[in-house]
């Protein structure tokens, strides 16, 4: 019986040896750094790496772009508020008469003198006789320019 015992007992221990020998096969493999899960956590350990990084790199951007916004932002209230106290002020200044508009009334008097002139100096013609003469000078105005407000019949 001991000897059968101990055949079991050497069967036993040589499968749990060739149990081992293929585990560690296999620990080999799954551990290998190009292949393996290994490789693959140490492809995952670099790119966290590289990603906190780039997570630093753009936090500081970040806090940078915030301060400088912070700023324009200040400056912008500060600005507004001067132009608001600028447009309160214009309340308090008289208004400048607009001269364009006289620049247009005044033309608008010397076309009016301008075509009276003309009808006048028409009017003395008319009643003096026509004598021929030889060459025709224009006398007054050549041309007038006329309001068209006035041609208008209502």
């Amino acid at each position: 019986m001991e000897l059968i015992a101990d055949i079991l007992l050497a069967a036993g221990a040589l499968g749990a040896g060739f149990y081992c020998l293929v585990l560690s096969r296999r620990l080999k493999r799954f551990n290998d750094l190009e292949k393996g899960v290994g490789g693959a956590v140490a492809v995952l350990s670099s790119q966290v790496d590289d990603l906190n990084k780039s997570l630093v790199s753009a936090r500081q951007m970040s806090d940078g772009s915030s301060k400088a916004l912070e700023q324009l932002t200040g400056r912008a209230e500060s600005v507004s508020h001067k132009l608001e106290l600028m447009m309160a002020s214009m309340h308090d200044i008289a208004p400048q008469p607009d001269k364009r508009l006289e620049t247009s009334a005044s033309r608008t008097e010397e076309n009016d003198a301008l075509a009276a002139a003309y009808e006048a100096d028409g009017q003395e013609e008319a009643a003096q006789p026509v004598e021929p003469q030889e060459e025709a000078k224009p006398s007054g105005l050549m041309f007038v320019r006329h309001n068209r407000n006035q041609n208008r019949v209502a």
